[in-house]
């Protein structure tokens, strides 16, 4: 039989779960390469054996997406399968139709074939960009489930930086697992707040077997989406957050669209700092796409330790790393509380960065007057802490999931920026999650009282 031969285009996530619900032990496929993209030092990889299968005995080479159009050629590839996300209806067609004059076919993988099944309930929290306050949302369902004494446990999206095989399972219910699994500052902002919120989380690459795992200790799972990916698993509520601040995107990016399409519920936040105007467009899009969906309204109060470290002060504003780059926004939380604290002036951190956080800026110039917090690995942390301790300011403010001076030094004042999701509206998430709590239960009722009557 002749093999289709696939190339899948990746960013180290969606890439490995595509292969692994649909082309890993298929004997109808041959996926020659993965490439990568926007995230640093994944590709000149190797997708590993021991995940790979039967099929992959020496594994799959992951390459830099630069290569795409020549790796087409070079191996006669059939078809591209792009798998990642974050990404604009307008670069996705452009990517497609760049494989298509190179001869190949390009597709796009649909939710029957990728997510898998649970034996527990599962509530998706995803968005429709990255930065729209999806993590807060998910913690603030994690907190309503368990106040319904229900055992819960958060999957997230990958973030599989390291040695694939140790990642293929991982589970992290204290800070010491943080260290113990040599956690990037990007997972670490995913993680290390579901675990100071007393939630176990789950992460890793193979997530059929990271989901049953998790189905021992939990009655119900949320699954906390990365960037606006879909979810992995079949989700029996899905709740997808849009930002008014992008007003407009939630209708022309990749898969951020479909999730809008998919939901049961909206939460529209942020609408304490977006302009009116914006969280109407949003609005009327919503109607457009998805009337049936319950709309929530939120407003992402922001708090500071010590508002003095702030006021009157010349300020370098550290805010999250993949928010600034591939998220595209122009500012965050740390901005905000710079503006709602009285800060004297935002200092500009582009005369000091260094090495490949000066990188970061030439590859996404838009960023501006503030710093992105990356951190995809030990030399890269080393760059940030150096970077913000050359800056020539009055204090830091630090706008990351995170708490950074657990991670780094910081040789002058800081203050670290905390934020949280405040719904305005009726129903409410506490509202509707424990009305889909007891829709559930009765279905359940129902299924058992069928098999048996």
């Amino acid at each position: 039989m002749v093999r289709t031969r696939i190339l899948i285009m990746g960013a180290a996530g969606r890439d490995f779960h595509n292969f692994n619900t649909v082309f890993r032990d298929n004997a109808q496929y041959e996926v020659v390469a993965f490439t990568a993209t926007q995230i640093p030092n994944i590709d000149g990889r190797r997708y590993p054996p021991e995940l790979a299968g039967r099929l992959y005995p020496h594994g799959i080479p992951i390459h830099p997406e630069s290569d795409l159009l020549s790796l087409i050629r070079q191996y006669s590839i059939d078809e591209v399968v792009f798998s990642y996300s974050d990404i604009s209806f307008q670069e996705l067609m452009a990517k497609g139709s760049r494989v298509i004059a190179a001869g190949a076919d390009f597709k796009l993988l649909g939710t029957r074939h990728t997510m898998v099944r649970s034996s527990v309930p599962v509530i998706a929290v995803v968005a429709v960009r990255t930065g729209a306050g999806k993590s807060q949302t998910s913690r603030k369902v994690c907190d309503i489930l368990r106040s319904s004494g229900k055992r819960v446990s958060a999957i997230r999206h990958p973030m599989p930086y390291g040695d694939l095989v140790r990642q293929r399972v991982q589970r992290y219910k204290t800070l010491d697992d943080l260290v113990r699994n040599e956690c990037t500052v990007e997972e670490m902002e995913e993680y290390e707040p579901h675990i100071v919120n007393n939630t176990t989380i789950y992460a890793g690459v193979d997530y059929e077997a990271i989901l049953r795992e998790a189905e021992k200790e939990s009655d119900v799972i949320v699954w906390d989406g990365g960037n606006n990916d879909m979810s992995f698993y079949k989700p029996d509520l899905t709740i997808t957050v849009v930002d008014p601040h992008r007003a407009g995107h939630e209708v022309c990016y990749y898969p951020g669209a479909t999730n809008l399409a998919l939901a049961d519920v909206i939460v529209i936040n942020k609408i304490d700092t977006a302009p009116k105007g914006s969280v109407d467009l949003v609005k009327r899009n919503i109607a457009g796409i998805n009337p049936d969906a319950i709309v929530v309204e939120a407003a992402s109060p922001v708090t500071v330790e010590d508002e003095k470290i702030i006021r009157g002060k010349h300020v370098l504003v550290v805010e999250d790393g993949p928010t600034l780059t591939h998220g595209e926004m122009a500012y965050g939380a740390g901005i905000i509380a710079a503006r709602q604290f009285g800060a004297a002036s935002l200092v500009d951190p582009r005369p000091w960065v260094v090495k490949s956080i000066a990188d970061t800026y030439r590859k996404y110039p838009r960023i501006g007057t503030l710093l992105p917090a990356m951190g995809y690995g030990g030399d890269q942390v080393r760059d940030l802490e150096e970077t913000i301790n050359r800056v020539e300011c009055d204090s830091v403010i630090i706008g990351t999931p995170i708490d950074l001076r657990r991670v780094i030094h910081i040789n002058k004042p800081s203050v670290r920026v905390g934020y949280s999701l405040a719904e305005t509206t009726k129903p409410d998430l506490q509202t509707i999650i424990t009305e889909f709590l007891h829709r559930y239960h009765d279905k359940e009722e129902h299924a058992y009282e069928t098999r048996f009557s």
